[in-house]
């Protein structure tokens, strides 16, 4: 069976995250994407991990689902993020990382087990917490030798292991004994696996990409999907694993989905307050110093992994078939695909911001009638898109499908903008009276 998996999202006990994010209501916009799996987000802080007493039941193989859930809610996944911030060889390190584990009795002891050692749970859902990653991983592995533990965002400069800022130069450094327990890696939204491919200590772990969704719209905007015999936490362990034996056995990663790299708000480097931005050329032939403050300039994603690659993208011998995104140097590594949200598509098609009935109306349409986001994104027809959503929106999602898109990247804290149609080019007309009928729908 194929499952498509967002297992990193935050709840309404993190900062900047939407009150919305509560279990039923994750359920249900996991549902609307067309995913089968979900993480609980958070499970670290005493009272999201009240609520998912209170509202998921475990079935025994690892995961839960809600105690009143319907036949197609998704199930979930007890997945946390900590905040690591230490000092490490006279240098700062802010990381951030994802633990799994498969049942409620492993999270309790760990919860109690890092109360004990000194952080304070209590204090945000993605708790700030003084151990060391190394600590970190002694403390959770000693509890749950099944746990997971798999470095979030890996290349964002402020909070990630590879981090120009307060990060490492390698895994080992990071985990030290531990690093070998180190699976996966998560790429973040400044980052594709063909980035990652670059870097020979990632060549036998797993990348993975999820959404580290802040409200419900945002879920999925980047995923992985796992083919498996069946939906089970040894499954998805034996899928992460798995591949550091080239994916083979019945459990693997089929593909990711990714957001588009440039779109990330550290994609390439510049400093936001001078309007300075700078791509890898750019900024290896004039410098990392800002020339309006004379302050260095923050590192980009794409700069920072040419800094630590050990091949160059050439190497990769990259080759896109359909939607897929693969590389014939290292062909058991699994292909991605990029995707531009639906409700963007929809927003740009039509003239209208995201969260305007003019939008969400077609798009509850369209998710209702064709089973769910990515299955509309993957592989629903041209003519069935349209039908429900105009011949504007299904030509728009075309072109996502075909790559063909205008990206101006992201920097220093400032997400970049991905538009499907470039200045002057032809658009289908908006069919005005499917326009009106969706407006007295909503």
């Amino acid at each position: 069976m194929q499952v498509i998996a967002d297992l990193q999202l935050h709840s309404k006990y993190s900062r900047a995250v939407s009150p919305e994010m509560m279990l039923p209501q994750i359920a249900a916009w996991t549902r609307r994407k067309g995913m089968g799996l979900v993480a609980t987000g958070d499970w670290t802080h005493p009272l999201w991990f009240r609520e998912i007493l209170g509202n998921l039941e475990e079935l025994g193989n690892g995961l839960l689902k809600l105690k009143n859930a319907s036949d197609g809610d998704p199930l979930f996944l007890l997945a946390t993020e900590v905040s690591c911030i230490y000092s490490q060889n006279g240098k700062g390190r802010r990381i951030h990382t994802l633990v799994w584990v498969p049942s409620l009795a492993s999270a309790e002891k760990i919860n109690k087990e890092m109360t004990k050692q000194g952080c304070n749970l209590m204090s945000d859902g993605r708790p700030i917490i003084g151990l060391t990653s190394i600590q970190v991983a002694e403390l959770v592995l000693t509890i749950e030798p099944k746990a997971l533990i798999i470095p979030a965002h890996a290349w964002t400069p402020w909070f990630s292991v590879f981090g120009s800022m307060s990060g490492f130069n390698s895994l080992e450094e990071a985990f030290g004994p531990y690093a070998k327990h180190i699976y996966a890696v998560e790429t973040g939204l400044s980052s594709n696996p063909a980035m990652n491919w670059r870097i020979k200590e990632l060549d036998n772990r797993s990348i993975v990409s999820f959404s580290d969704a802040h409200s419900g719209p945002k879920l999925g905007r980047e995923a992985t999907v796992f083919e498996l015999p069946e939906l089970s936490y040894e499954n998805i362990y034996k899928a992460i694993k798995g591949d550091r034996v080239q994916g083979t056995g019945n459990s693997k990663i089929s593909y990711t989905i990714e957001f588009y790299p440039e779109e990330g708000k550290y994609h390439w480097s510049g400093h936001r307050a001078c309007g300075v931005r700078r791509g890898p050329k750019d900024t290896e032939k004039n410098g990392t110093t800002c020339p309006v403050c004379g302050k260095p300039l923050t590192q980009g994603v794409e700069q920072r992994v040419s800094e630590l690659a050990g091949r160059s993208e050439e190497d990769l011998k990259l080759e896109r078939e359909g939607m897929f995104t693969k590389s014939k140097s290292f062909p058991n590594r699994p292909p991605f695909v990029m995707l531009v949200p639906l409700q963007e598509i929809i927003s740009e098609c039509i003239g209208s911001p995201v969260a305007s009935p003019k939008v969400q109306t077609p798009y509850r349409q369209l998710t209702d009638a064709l089973g769910g986001e990515f299955n509309i994104l993957l592989k629903s027809t041209h003519d069935d898109i349209a039908k429900i959503a105009g011949e504007r929106v299904a030509a728009g999602i075309e072109k996502v499908r075909r790559g063909d898109l205008v990206i101006d990247p992201g920097y220093d804290g400032i997400f970049g903008v991905v538009k499907l149609w470039r200045e002057g080019e032809d658009k289908p007309l908006v069919d005005p009276s499917r326009e009106q009928m969706s407006i007295f729908n909503g």
